[in-house]
């Protein structure tokens, strides 16, 4: 048997630089996003010094980052006033990349982690300084008495140069020597579009070229009863420039499991949602992570705007992207249970105001109970909708009144004739208009099993009916009642296929005729078009009824004409086709060809009408 080996895996910093280059960061604008937060680091580590007495200064505290660009020699330097660093750290945080700054920092001072402020993994983070830049220069002076400014230099190979510096206050300078390719980041314009994206909200003063970046304060982390309306508006508005004025937010502040601290703004919504992109905007202790975090946000949440800072936020190396983390996950659950928390205090404290929102907000929460049962359970106390009467209703209550069936409608106008004819029967109708509702509805009755949802053109019902009149006298030529030799009449002369024609004593005498629409029939419709396979209307596909109304002159006069061999039948079948297409335009699905038939056959009778005059 051979004898065992042992060796250790030996990275080459020749193979490590391309990789972080090239693949460590997702985005090339983040090394100024971790440059800053390095100089942020040292800053907040030099405070904490100075407060546990071990860096006595006279100086006042001011600190800041600069940035300063200069073209001539194609530089960026980024300079904090932070603790700095000795030859010997440079070697250690810088040199070797695996060792951070900021973890040997908080072991040394046995400090929690949670109150420092410090967010950097020296070392990793500098060198994504490599991905604009050809070489790259550090010059330190730290804050311990004794020490010189040390210098050190790398041009990407394994190689580095360290010497001494020329810094001669505390801090750190980083100087990048900019590749050619990369020259746009040396225009101010440029420049501070990454620095206003990645540090506008970081606790400390940063200046490009003397500008400062970061003039906006964290709105998210003022005490929520400080706060007056026109503040969020603002916040908003720098947030998301070119959109309209939210309609309502919410204030978060998680302690435990996690701390997070944020605001979440419903916008009003232009467009269907999308939940396949993120909005809101995430942070990590002030500094930008992302938009587009999907991990920690369930998807009918993802259409929200806003912010939320998560300093507990586990990361990988390049802070791009959440890992893997079950405490993110209860971090979800915890957003989650605040929306709902702060949609109910409205509902119950300010019920007028939640009734005002319900317009634009009615589609995050339609989508939030289809997609988790949690949310369903909670929000289902503040499902509203509103009643024909105008009123607002809680579905959950105005079900438990129903015993079988639940009216609705989707377009007041449209289907005014409908609503109409349920409500003189004191039959209450729900007006379900959203865009969602096609998708809501059934998901209702799947909740709500014994009930029946039901369009307002889908049946007409008993209390339509005239029953004293319904009983026709038999004709004994024919030996049928005269709804039936309606009946034909219209079925024979139409001859439309899947169409059904019924002859009733409607109460409404005016209407010579209502078409209704199988409610299964037309879901199964609707998914079609949803789906772009056809709609009703084209070549009347779908099965739908034709209610002829027994007591309307219009339709007595046409059955009398029929019943009269002297009458012009094609005049007769004319009228028919016009009583036909005046019940489909009720149902606003009346096609091109259709439309335009219906108006050659108005000319047709109107021309008729006209002769008699």
């Amino acid at each position: 048997m051979a004898e065992v080996e042992k060796g250790a895996v030996s990275v080459q910093m020749e193979n490590l630089f391309p990789l972080i280059k090239k693949w460590l960061y997702s985005e090339k604008d983040i090394f100024a996003r971790e440059l800053v937060t390095n100089g942020l680091d040292a800053i907040n580590k030099l405070k904490h010094l100075r407060l546990c007495g071990e860096y006595k200064t006279d100086e006042e505290e001011n600190y800041e980052i600069r940035i300063t660009t200069d073209k001539d020699k194609k530089t960026i330097t980024f300079s904090d006033n932070g603790l700095g660093m000795t030859a010997d750290e440079i070697k250690k945080y810088i040199s070797e990349v695996a060792f951070s700054g900021a973890n040997d920092f908080l072991n040394q001072y046995k400090t929690d982690e949670k109150d420092t402020g410090i967010i950097g993994h020296f070392g990793l983070g500098f060198y994504s300084s490599f991905i604009i830049s050809d070489s790259v220069e550090i010059d330190s002076l730290s804050y311990k008495e004794g020490s010189v400014a040390s210098h050190w230099s790398c041009n990407g190979s394994p190689d580095y140069e360290i010497s001494d510096g020329t810094r001669k206050t505390v801090g750190t300078d980083v100087i990048l020597h900019v590749s050619s390719e990369e020259e746009d980041y040396l225009e101010d314009i440029r420049l501070s579009t990454v620095l206003e994206k990645y540090c506008s909200f970081m606790p400390v003063p940063i200046y490009l070229n003397g500008k400062k970046i970061n003039e906006h304060k964290a709105l998210w982390n003022e005490r929520p009863a400080d706060i007056k309306e026109d503040e969020y508006k603002d916040f908003y508005r720098y947030l998301y420039p070119f959109e309209d004025d939210p309609i309502f937010w919410i204030h978060i502040n998680i302690e435990f499991p996690i701390r997070a601290k944020g605001i979440l703004y419903f916008p009003k919504l232009t467009h269907e949602l999308d939940t396949t992109k993120g909005r809101i905007k995430f942070y990590y202790n002030s500094v930008y992570v992302s938009d587009n975090l999907k991990d920690l946000l369930p998807p009918f949440l993802m259409n929200l705007r806003g912010a939320i800072d998560c300093p507990d936020m586990p990361l990988n190396v390049s802070r791009s992207y959440l890992q893997q983390d079950p405490i993110m996950k209860k971090l979800t659950s915890h957003i989650t249970r605040k929306v709902s928390d702060e949609l109910l205090s409205v509902f119950k404290n300010d019920r007028k105001k939640y009734e005002e929102y319900w317009k634009d907000i009615n589609p995050f929460i339609k989508v939030g109970m289809m997609d988790e049962d949690k949310f369903f359970e909670a929000m289902k106390p503040a499902l509203i909708f509103k009643k024909s009467s105008g009123e607002y209703v809680v579905f959950d209550e105005f079900a438990k009144d129903k015993k079988d069936k639940i009216y609705y409608a989707t377009d007041e106008k449209s289907q005014a004739f409908y609503i109409e004819l349920l409500t003189k029967q004191s039959v209450e109708v729900l007006m379900s208009d959203s865009w969602l509702d096609t998708h809501f509805i059934p998901f209702l009755e799947s909740k709500y099993k014994d009930i029946k949802f039901v369009r307002v053109d889908s049946e007409i019902t008993e209390g339509s009916i005239n029953t004293e009149e319904s009983s026709a006298i038999v004709n004994p030529e024919t030996n049928k009642t005269s709804a039936e030799e309606t009946c034909d009449l219209f079925k024979n002369t139409l001859n439309i296929p899947g169409l059904e024609v019924k002859a009733e004593f409607l109460k409404n005498v005016d209407v010579p005729a209502v078409v209704t629409l199988d409610e299964s029939g037309r879901r199964m419709n609707e998914m079609m078009t949803f789906f772009g396979r056809g709609k009703f209307g084209d070549d009347m596909p779908t099965a739908h009824t034709l209610t002829v109304n027994l007591a309307n002159n219009i339709v007595k006069n046409i059955k009398k004409a029929m019943d009269n061999s002297l009458s012009n039948k094609d005049s007769v079948n004319l009228a028919i086709w016009q009583v036909y297409d005046l019940a489909l335009t009720s149902q606003k699905n009346l096609a091109a060809l259709r439309a335009e038939t219906y108006a050659k056959n108005t000319s047709k009778m109107l021309e008729l009408f006209t002769e008699k005059l």
